[in-house]
């Protein structure tokens, strides 16, 4: 599978190497105190947090194993963008962020101290320092592979060679370096894949051609002709379609519960929104970044299925490399895509591609993890600050830094885990089944019920992640070889494929968070008063109306013109 790389494409790669670190050097002398470090002192502007909002996302997750999704299930897995993100981005755009910006929390798990109780923020940073670790790990195995393959390094020297990359700039920079780089990743992702969409797409006679390469190849799978280039045409019933899920799955599980829980209150993403220099760009934020987001399946999810054709027409030589068992290995996709079209110079292109998706998908997660672990648990549960503020924001910028090594060496032994899965993305979707669905139940809630107590919150938010992992604990996808895919309980139940077993996982720890919440709540009193929660409840927060900018700058008037896009979308791919 090695890729024969010439001169010209390391030296592509090598300038990239240059600027990813050149732009921590630069940040390095900014970093003066905690709240520089970890928050980018607030100054970020709208649209370089907006796409570093999406690039965030745009990691190895997404363009190593989305490709590979696009392989397994077709058009269904743009149900990962067009219901399972943009409407979860335009509610965080309208109704949360006046609340998380406002309130002056610097996190997600602040936010839940000032809305409920210290427990349940404490409870959610040590949730969110986990999955942030795991997520991390991913996109290190994940390049790990790619030099690996591509490159012929072994695979332990390629872990720890490309965390150390990752580690110099956040570690130099910290946020402001991590945003700033994902700017300059975004835009080398785009740069670097789409010619990989134009040749791939020719070689198989366009769009049409692509139809009817598909139509034998779904039909002999028991699928109707169009099944992979539609979306919803055939989720009436989970055995008409390759992701194995009905209707009412994805609907519920993705587009609501696993969709709002990922975008809505994952600090990962909504880091990049609080940095925002105003609580009008931080509005703007998601927004600006659903843009973009609604285009990628064309850049990555496209090649994947094209990949489909290529794979059973043995006169185009293409093929992806078995695992033990005989099964394609679906994460390569993307790889030998790069390796079949791309000449000397273009290779070199497509290749940083790649590393700039692993880079921002890592730096994304170390740079919430550190602030996540100082302010959240370092400052609430070990070391509280003191009179003297100066000497305080030093200690904890010294902190920051240490958390920032110490998440780089925990994704290593993270990026171990993942290998046990044939498709990192199936893996994700399982954590954040398990830690954002239930704490989406018990944000929302808190949001727009104002009658919400902590101790149901705390209570709420344990029994969704705790029956998480007994469903998964007790259920399995058809032919898992290992208990990291469930089944390590016994398995009562067998579902199709792993997203299926992800999507039922998040609608039984969202349903389960919300019925225990709601009746704890009914059942215990409300220690905050009004006056502690404006700003922090729907109901008790002023409207901003934006009444003085024209109709596309207004976030309403935003929100409006991405869900039509979207709506176009949907309906042109039903």
């Amino acid at each position: 599978m090695k890729v024969d790389m010439s001169w010209i494409d390391y030296l592509i790669m090598m300038i990239y190497f240059v600027f990813v670190l050149g732009i921590g050097w630069f940040l390095r002398k900014h970093m003066k105190d905690a709240n520089a470090f970890l928050e980018a002192g607030r100054s970020i502007p709208a649209w370089v947090a907006g796409l570093a909002f999406i690039s965030t996302n745009l990691g190895a997750l997404e363009v190593m194993g989305m490709t590979g999704s696009g392989m397994k299930y077709g058009m269904l897995t743009t149900h990962f963008y067009w219901i399972g993100a943009i409407p979860a981005m335009i509610f965080l755009a309208i109704f949360m962020m006046p609340f998380y910006y406002g309130s002056k929390a610097r996190s997600v798990p602040e936010y839940l101290k000032l809305r409920y109780d210290e427990k349940t923020r404490g409870l959610n940073a040590i949730l969110f320092a986990v999955m942030t670790i795991l997520a991390s790990g991913i996109s290190m195995y994940a390049l790990a592979i790619l030099l690996e393959k591509v490159l012929g390094w072994d695979f332990n020297i390629s872990l720890w060679v490309s965390a150390l990359i990752v580690l110099a700039y956040t570690y130099l920079g910290g946020l402001s370096s991590a945003i700033y780089n994902e700017v300059l990743q975004f835009f080398i992702i785009v740069i670097g894949l789409l010619p990989l969409v134009f040749l791939s797409l020719k070689d198989v006679g366009g769009w049409s051609g692509l139809k009817e390469g598909l139509a034998p190849i779904a039909t002999a799978n028991g699928y109707a002709p169009d099944t992979f280039v539609t979306t919803w045409k055939y989720s009436a019933e989970a055995s008409n379609n390759p992701l194995g899920v009905e209707w009412f799955g994805i609907l519920f599980g993705l587009g609501f519960v696993l969709s709002f829980g990922y975008w809505c209150t994952n600090f990962l993403i909504v880091q990049r929104a609080f940095a925002a220099e105003s609580i009008s760009a931080a509005r703007k934020v998601p927004l600006i970044g659903a843009l973009p987001k609604m285009f990628i399946p064309f850049l990555i999810i496209v090649p994947g299925i094209i990949a489909i054709v290529l794979m059973n027409d043995p006169g185009k030589g293409f093929a992806l490399p078995l695992d033990a068992g005989g099964k394609p290995i679906y994460d390569y996709t993307i790889i030998m895509l790069l390796k079949q079209y791309f000449p000397t110079g273009m290779l070199g292109l497509g290749m940083t591609a790649l590393l700039a998706s692993f880079m921002s998908g890592m730096a994304g997660n170390v740079s919430a993890f550190n602030t996540v672990w100082t302010y959240d648990i370092y400052q609430s549960y070990i070391r509280k600050r003191t009179d003297n503020v100066i000497a305080d924001d030093r200690h904890y910028l010294k902190v920051g830094r240490l958390a920032t090594v110490a998440g780089v060496l925990l994704s290593i032994a993270s990026a171990y885990i993942a290998s046990k899965f044939g498709n990192i993305m199936d893996f994700l979707q399982t954590i954040f089944s398990m830690i954002n669905a239930p704490l989406f139940a018990v944000i929302f809630l808190g949001m727009f019920w104002k009658r919400t107590t902590g101790h149901a919150a705390f209570t709420g938010l344990l029994s969704g992640f705790l029956l998480a992992l007994v469903h998964h604990g007790l259920t399995a996808p058809t032919g898992a070889n290992t208990y990291f895919k469930g089944g390590w309980l016994g398995v009562v139940h067998t579902y199709p494929v792993e997203m299926a077993q992800n999507f039922w996982t998040a609608i039984f720890a969202f349903t389960a968070a919300t019925t225990v919440t709601v009746a704890l709540t009914l059942l215990t009193k409300q220690l905050k008063t009004e006056g502690d929660l404006k700003g922090l409840v729907y109901s008790l927060t002023p409207r901003i109306t934006n009444a003085d900018l024209p109709f596309h700058k207004r976030p309403a008037g935003l929100a409006i013109i991405v869900a039509v896009i979207c709506i176009i979308l949907s309906i042109l791919f039903w």
